[in-house]
């Protein structure tokens, strides 16, 4: 697949996006872990890390753009159940915990690899972001060809065996992000809302084993004085979430696979919730209270990336604001924003592209604050690029993930509205 990083001009905007979508692309095939397909967490500007590390949630990206680029011709059909057959071969044999998988691991071997001192195991998480993905790719490759029916049943079997009950602590009413064979659950992280995490409840809910009960989301997930906001923000009302909304990843992660289209349940309209979030963190770009050179209407976008003193979640509330402007926040946003992402994603190539565009698209993140661009490319910063703008364009994740029986069966489980529930899935009371 050629990967071009000279700039065309005076493209439409559908050539514009089909561009960007491609170029980004290019991180999770040709920059692949070269022995397992997986998506690496990271890759530099001019070259590959010589390391083995691999992102698991960053692959359920991965695994996705692959969809992608199928649908959109990039790739072939055969190249893309030669190189899905490779990644599943890599978790299948890989280190597993309770049938859940870790944060890194190593793509030559499947070993897990220590996020922190204590995170050496389980990540649940990062997990529902490979089964988003996985999930995606079983509806999608549908055939009755041997290899596509092999694939689906691949995939059922690490899906049927994930136990996400283990991590309630034995019953207790709240998922627990990490579990280790040597520390156990003494990390004691709770996932409590509002955050990235609502997925990750969601094919909880819905697993056809393992299913945890809806009062682990009602008294866990939403039992949290930072889940419920309402307040306004730059005259915007935020219904969810801490104050200012947060880094704005977390209106892309989730909703890579979830269509927050008519997505409501008691507590929010997640389309609403969304658009808020989005127009808060572009509203505070433009007026920019912090003065810092480079914000406006056409460069916002604030959330978790590379930054000068390392890596930082950057949101538009006081102390995490630094001046870091990160592409992956507003090109995500597109079905949220469309106008003002375009606005941006021509600002980023038109203006900017000598500095920020190259082999796998828009870098990271950069700051004119600082006098700084990365030089990185980030597996869960480029996927959604892919994922969310295709949502925008076509709908295609979305309808594909929406369509999953179980899926269906933890919205409903969870007490969620959607246009896309099947009613022959109903609940029996």
């Amino acid at each position: 697949m050629p990967n071009e990083t000279t700039r065309a001009k005076d493209l439409r905007d559908e050539d514009l996006l089909e561009l960007v979508q491609r170029q980004t692309f290019g991180f999770f095939w040709e920059g692949a872990h070269p022995a397992s397909g997986l998506a690496r967490d990271r890759a530099m500007t001019t070259h590959d890390p010589d390391n083995d590390i691999v992102a698991i949630g960053g692959s359920g990206f991965g695994v996705m753009a692959i969809i992608v680029a199928v649908e959109r011709g990039w790739i072939s059909r055969s190249a893309a159940l030669e190189r899905l057959d490779i990644m599943l071969r890599c978790l299948e044999k890989a280190t597993c915990y309770h049938g859940l998988f870790p944060h890194f691991m190593n793509g030559q071997t499947g070993a897990s690899i220590a996020f922190w001192r204590k995170d050496d195991g389980a990540d649940l998480v990062e997990t529902a972001f490979l089964f988003m993905g996985l999930l995606c790719v079983r509806q999608y490759f549908d055939t009755d060809t041997p290899e596509e029916r092999r694939l689906r049943e691949r995939i059922g079997w690490l899906w049927h065996d994930t136990e996400w009950t283990w991590h309630t602590q034995g019953g207790r009413e709240i998922l627990y992000w990490h579990w280790s064979p040597n520390n156990g659950f003494s990390m004691n992280h709770e996932i409590r809302g509002w955050n990235e995490c609502l997925v990750a409840y969601v094919l909880a809910a819905g697993a056809p084993k393992y299913a945890i009960d809806p009062a682990v989301y009602h008294n866990g997930w939403a039992l949290n004085r930072r889940f419920l906001n309402g307040h306004r923000y730059y005259g915007i009302d935020l219904p969810l979430g801490p104050p200012f909304g947060g880094p704005l990843f977390f209106c892309h992660y989730s909703f890579s696979g979830l269509d927050p289209r008519g997505l409501k349940d008691s507590y929010a309209d997640y389309y609403e919730q969304n658009l808020a979030h989005t127009l808060i963190n572009y509203e505070h770009c433009v007026r920019n209270p912090n003065a810092y050179p480079g914000y406006g209407a056409n460069c916002w976008g604030l959330t978790a990336s590379d930054d000068p003193d390392g890596y930082a979640a950057h949101a538009p509330d006081g102390g995490n604001d630094n001046g870091v402007i990160s592409p992956t926040a507003a090109l995500s946003s597109f079905p949220y924003a469309p106008d003002k992402a375009m606005q941006a994603l021509r600002h980023f190539y038109d203006d900017r592209g000598d500095q920020i565009w190259g082999r796998y698209g828009f870098v990271d993140a950069f700051s004119d604050r600082a006098g700084w661009t990365a030089n990185t490319f980030l597996a869960i910063d480029q996927g959604p690029i892919i994922t969310m703008i295709e949502n925008y364009r076509t709908g295609l994740l979305w309808r594909l993930f929406m369509s999953v029986p179980d899926v269906q069966r933890g919205l409903r489980r969870l007490g969620f509205q959607s246009p896309h529930l099947d009613p022959s899935t109903a609940l029996v009371s």
